[in-house]
C-alpha cells in the first residue's frame, strides 16, 4: 500500500482521552508517510514533543467546565474556525483526515475538509449524543443533527462493534460503516502478576467522575455492599466534575475508612493497581470500547459492567466477566456481591485474559486500519 499523509483531528481532550488517542496515533504513524495532529488541552501537552508527528495546538474549555453556556458556545464555534483554518493550511500536506474524539460534532472542520476534496474517516471514540441524552442535556437537540450531518459527509465511519450501529442509531449509514477496534495493549506492561486468591476484597473504579460513567450510582451502592460484605474496600481513581459530590457522599455516610479516592495515576502505574483489585466496575450509561476493560482483563481482574457499547462483545456473563442488568445502585450492589461470591472467579479471570491476548495485539490493530485506508 502506498503510504499517505494523514491528519488526525480531535476536539481538545482531557487527560482521559490521552490513551485512546495515543493508540490511534501509534497505528497511524506506523502506516502513514507523514502524520499531522490537531488537538488541544491535555492532548496537545501529551503529543507536542512526539517526533513521529507534527502537532498543532488549539485549546478550548470543556463543556462541563464552562460556567456560562453562551460563552462556551461562542468558544466552541471559534475553536472550530481555528481548526478549519489549520486544515486549510495543511491542505497540500494531507491526503485524508481522521476525525476522532468529538469528531462527529465538528461540523465546520468537516465542511472544510470536504470542500478541499479530502477523504474523511470518522472514528467514533464514544457517542456524545448518547452522553448528552443520558444527562438530559438541552444541547442534545443541537448536537444530534450536527452529528448526523457529519456522518453523512464522511467517507467512512469506524465503530468498535456492530452492536453500536443499533445502539447509536446509525443504521442509515450502514453502507459506509467499518468495524475496527483501534485498541491494542502492551502485554509486557498489562499482565497478570498476582493471583486473585492473594488479592484483598478491593473493588475499583478507574475513569472520569462524570454522570455518563455512572459513578454516582456505584458510590451509592457501597453501603448496600458493605451490609453483605463488610470486609470489602473500594478504590476510586480519576477526577472530574462529580468529585466534590462523591467526597461529600463518602463523608456523610461515614465511608472514609472504606473508600479511597485517588487522582489520576500514570498509565504505566495502572497495572500495579489493577493487579491489586479483586474486581473492576464499569457502571456506564454509554461506552464505546473502554480501554480500562481490556487492561483489567489482561491483568486478570474480572470486570463487572453494564451491557453498553462493545462491552457485551467481550464480556459474557460469568464466563469472561459479569454483566449488570442496569446501573441502578441496587443492581450494582447485587452484581458486585454475586461476582465476589462466584466460585469460578479464577477461571473467569483466565478466560478473559486469554481472550484479550488473542484479539488486541498491535499487529491486529494496524491490519484493520490498513485495510480501511487502502479501500477508502
Amino acid at each position: 500500500m502506498t503510504k499517505k499523509n494523514i491528519g488526525i483531528l480531535t476536539f481538545p481532550t482531557s487527560n482521559s482521552g490521552n490513551i485512546p488517542l495515543s493508540n490511534l496515533v501509534d497505528i497511524v504513524c506506523s502506516i502513514s508517510k507523514n502524520t499531522h495532529l490537531i488537538t488541544g488541552n491535555d492532548g496537545y501537552s501529551f503529543f507536542k514533543n512526539d517526533s513521529r508527528l507534527n502537532a498543532y495546538e488549539i485549546n478550548c474549555m470543556h463543556r462541563k467546565n464552562a460556567q456560562n453556556v453562551l460563552k462556551w458556545i461562542f468558544k466552541y464555534i471559534t475553536t472550530q474556525l481555528k481548526m478549519s483554518y489549520r486544515i486549510a493550511r495543511l491542505s497540500q500536506k494531507t491526503d485524508l483526515w481522521i476525525f476522532f474524539i468529538g469528531g462527529d460534532y465538528l461540523l465546520l472542520p468537516m465542511l472544510t475538509a470536504k470542500l478541499l476534496q479530502k477523504k474523511v474517516i470518522l472514528v467514533f471514540a464514544g457517542s456524545i449524543t448518547e452522553s448528552l441524552k443520558s444527562e438530559k442535556s438541552k444541547l442534545y437537540d443541537i448536537i444530534r443533527p450536527i452529528s448526523r450531518i457529519n456522518c453523512s459527509l464522511s467517507d467512512r465511519i469506524v465503530l468498535y462493534s456492530p452492536i453500536l450501529i443499533k445502539q447509536w442509531d446509525l443504521n442509515s449509514y450502514s453502507s459506509k460503516i467499518s468495524i475496527a477496534p483501534k485498541h491494542f495493549l502492551d502485554f509486557n506492561t498489562f499482565k497478570f502478576t498476582k493471583n486473585l486468591s492473594q488479592r484483598d476484597n478491593l473493588v475499583g473504579y478507574v475513569g472520569r467522575f462524570s454522570n455518563e460513567k455512572g459513578i454516582i450510582n456505584f458510590v451509592e451502592s457501597i453501603p448496600e455492599i458493605l451490609k453483605r460484605k463488610p470486609d470489602v474496600h473500594f478504590l476510586l481513581i480519576g477526577d472530574g466534575v462529580l468529585k466534590n459530590e462523591i467526597e461529600q457522599y463518602v463523608q456523610k455516610n461515614n465511608l472514609s475508612e472504606k473508600v479511597e479516592i485517588k487522582k489520576w495515576v500514570q498509565h504505566n502505574e495502572l497495572p500495579f493497581y489493577l493487579n491489586s483489585l479483586k474486581l473492576v466496575v464499569i457502571p456506564s450509561y454509554t461506552e464505546g470500547l473502554p480501554n480500562l476493560m481490556l487492561e483489567a482483563m489482561a491483568c486478570g481482574t474480572p470486570v463487572v459492567a453494564t451491557s453498553v457499547g462493545s462491552i457485551p462483545d467481550f464480556i459474557k456473563n460469568t464466563e469472561t466477566g459479569f454483566i449488570m442488568e442496569n446501573n441502578s445502585p441496587d443492581c450494582i450492589a447485587k452484581s458486585i456481591i454475586n461476582a465476589l461470591e462466584e466460585s469460578d472467579l479464577e477461571k473467569v479471570s483466565e478466560r478473559a485474559r486469554v481472550l484479550i491476548e488473542q484479539n488486541f495485539t498491535f499487529e491486529k490493530a494496524v491490519e484493520r486500519y490498513e485495510y480501511i485506508i487502502k479501500n477508502i
